[in-house]
């Protein structure tokens, strides 16, 4: 320790930045290669190597420095290249990959649409099969509105959106259940949250349950959208700028959240090719008042 505070003392200013801007690019290149390898087998693996160079490095360069061990030092830096060595052999279908990707172009954009691609799946897997067993869910994906007042009322949860953990939320006697979930990006943000109630204003809107109602009042003050399964009926609808698009496929539902989190630009002319909500499809609806 004390000659990691000796070195740090005789460093001056400039040279501290230079350091901490290397640091950053570091981690920046450790981010973008664990976000690359996510979810597949290579990710453990490059965790393990980072950490063996890392903190081996470290730790062996205070102890030869202070006590003068040379030859581990050499060992040491044979052993770096053997395992640099292993490394391009066991990550060969991920180099190849890589390298695919770059000639293509767009490298990062790719990367980060990729993840987006893989949560909407996600949220298709488990809104069809909540649909099939009439399980009962609100799902509201923000765009540029931000809907951190709602988010205070519900529980924080931030985790990363699988369809195992959306499933298990709205399953039917759990705690968190009722009302609203919301997802921004990647990640589940809050359960439980509670949303505006649209004024039943029409027949159409008398005819609506709680969540249907609720999805149409968020849509009204902001620019998200909202996907409601039916714990009646089973079938889903979606919301998007104070509109109700009923009885939707798993495809058309797919493309609605392509254009919400992968490409949000497009929304707008994405949910203009659904028919919305009108006094005369109303016949769509039960008046049971379902939830």
């Amino acid at each position: 320790m004390n000659a990691i505070f000796e070195y740090i003392v005789r460093v001056n200013f400039y040279e501290r930045l230079i350091v901490l801007a290397e640091l950053a690019l570091i981690g920046l290149f450790v981010y973008t290669v664990v976000s690359f390898l996510e979810g597949t087998r290579g990710e453990r693996l490059f965790r393990g190597i980072i950490f063996v160079l890392v903190v081996g490095s470290l730790v062996l360069n205070l102890v030869s420095k202070q006590f003068n061990m040379d030859r581990i030092a050499y060992l040491y830096n044979g052993f770096i290249i053997a395992v640099m060595i292993i490394g391009v052999t066991a990550f060969q279908p991920e180099f190849r990959r890589a390298l695919i990707r770059i000639g293509q172009g767009g490298f990062f954009a790719s990367a980060a649409a990729q993840h987006l691609t893989r949560t909407v799946e996600e949220i298709v897997e488990a809104v069809t099969q909540m649909s099939a067993e009439k399980t009962g869910a609100i799902i509201v994906i923000p765009q540029q509105v931000q809907l951190g007042e709602f988010i205070e009322t519900g529980v924080r949860i931030d985790a990363k959106v699988t369809s195992e953990l959306i499933k298990t939320i709205f399953y039917n006697g759990t705690a968190l259940h009722d009302m609203a979930m919301i997802i921004q990006g990647d990640r589940i943000i809050a359960a439980r949250v509670q949303l505006p109630l649209a004024e039943a204003e029409s027949p159409v809107h008398g005819k609506l349950g709680s969540r249907h109602r609720a999805a149409i009042g968020l849509t009204n003050t902001a620019d998200a959208i909202v996907v409601v399964v039916s714990e009646e009926t089973g079938i889903i609808s979606i919301a998007s700028n104070g509109k109700l698009t009923r009885n939707i496929s798993d495809a058309q539902l797919r493309k609605h959240l392509n254009a919400a989190l992968v490409k949000p630009s497009s929304l707008p002319n994405r949910l203009g090719e659904a028919k919305p909500l009108s006094p005369e499809n109303e016949d769509t609806f039960q008046s049971s008042g379902e939830a």
